[in-house]
């Protein structure tokens, strides 16, 4: 590997998809569940913490994005979207749930790094930002814009997602569960014609949602307009497992790619307390997840993944994969991405006051 470090971008990337697709290979022959996002992430995570010149690809990362949200939106059938829509008072407590467990993860994060008082306002925003349950980058650029420690949001989300990945998939393939609240996608079969009008269609949707700076414009693009043609009945062709394939291995490299050497070595505590509050964060968010799914007579395992604190795409596919309802995990997913996008910058300014007001009569009890 020490002569791949001079190699050109596109050789050290074609060598880093060999080793991820090899992994992915194996995982598959292992029957591990979501082989090609499992193998190739911990391939990769491994790589480069023993510091392999490894190389992830942000277009094929979004490419992979793009062909997961086709093929997720092929499941929202006119029935399906029925079903969505009686569940919504339920994806509106998702909401409430996800955000009252991100502001318990950032007391938590708190707590660990010495308590309120002891951190200045800088770490009080890092910490909000990292427990927030949303996505990476934007739960970073929110951070960077209050003044908070960027690299350190970045690294919580990325530990944070790479363990409900793992662990989640394992957990459910331990307790056999597959086969419940089965949605089937729209069709099936693939007809490459048709195909190529969706995949044109679904290219579009993301070039708009790109154009109009949409968070996440990828997924979010790709399966409005799938979910839109699914709906109506004009997809006319599912997607080839093999691209499927492709897409989990290039968003699985690209999360592997973020656990560099100098990743493990910055803020040991910081990280260790990130770990074991993600663990807390998927024990009570199955308690939740079993209380709702008792409530609306669901297989608990779909609302465990539709309530977990992972991402839309990794959840959804570990719910395509296993057979559980997809269309459900997805709705939760997507509704509490938006919602906590909008709404953590706002509630993070209503926590700022408040820590504000406590210190200032924490001043004015000490002053003489």
């Amino acid at each position: 590997m020490s002569g791949l470090a001079s190699a050109p971008r596109p050789v050290r990337l074609a060598a880093t998809l060999a080793w991820a697709a090899a992994a992915g290979a194996l995982a598959a022959a292992l029957h591990v569940p979501l082989p090609w996002m499992i193998g190739p992430l911990l391939a990769t995570a491994l790589g480069c913490m023993l510091g392999w010149p490894l190389q992830a690809s942000v277009r094929l990362r979004n490419a992979g994005l793009w062909w997961l949200g086709t093929a997720l939106g092929l499941y929202f059938t006119p029935p399906v979207l029925a079903v969505v829509a009686r569940l919504a008072p339920a994806i509106a407590l998702g909401v409430a749930w996800a955000l009252l467990l991100g502001h318990g993860f950032y007391r938590f994060l708190v707590w660990t790094q010495g308590g309120a008082k002891q951190l200045d306002p800088t770490d009080h925003v890092s910490a909000y930002f990292a427990g927030a349950i949303g996505g990476a980058s934007e739960m970073a650029i929110l951070a960077e814009r209050h003044h908070g420690r960027v690299d350190r949001v970045a690294a919580a989300h990325s530990l944070r997602v790479i363990i409900v990945v793992v662990l989640i998939p394992f957990a459910l393939l331990a307790l056999d569960v597959h086969g419940a609240d089965l949605a089937a996608p729209i069709t099936r079969q693939v007809d490459w014609p048709a195909l190529a009008g969706l995949l044109a269609a679904t290219a579009g949707g993301c070039a708009l949602m790109w154009r109009l700076r949409t968070p996440n414009p990828w997924v979010l693009g790709a399966l409005a307009v799938s979910a839109a043609l699914a709906a109506t009945g004009h997809a006319g062709s599912a997607l080839p497992r093999g691209l499927l394939n492709a897409g989990q291995l290039a968003i699985g490299v690209m999360l592997g790619s973020r656990f560099t050497p100098a990743f493990m070595r910055a803020a040991p505590r910081w990280l260790g307390a990130v770990a074991v509050g993600t663990l807390g964060m998927i024990a009570v968010s199955a308690g939740f997840a079993w209380a709702l799914a008792w409530a609306l007579g669901l297989h608990p395992a779909t609302l465990v993944l539709a309530t977990s604190p992972g991402g839309i795409a990794e959840m959804a596919i570990t719910a395509s994969v296993l057979g559980l309802g997809v269309p459900v995990v997805t709705a939760f997913h997507v509704v509490r991405y938006v919602a906590v996008l909008v709404l953590t910058g706002p509630l993070w300014r209503r926590q700022a006051r408040r820590l504000e007001a406590i210190r200032g009569a924490a001043s004015s009890s000490s002053s003489p």
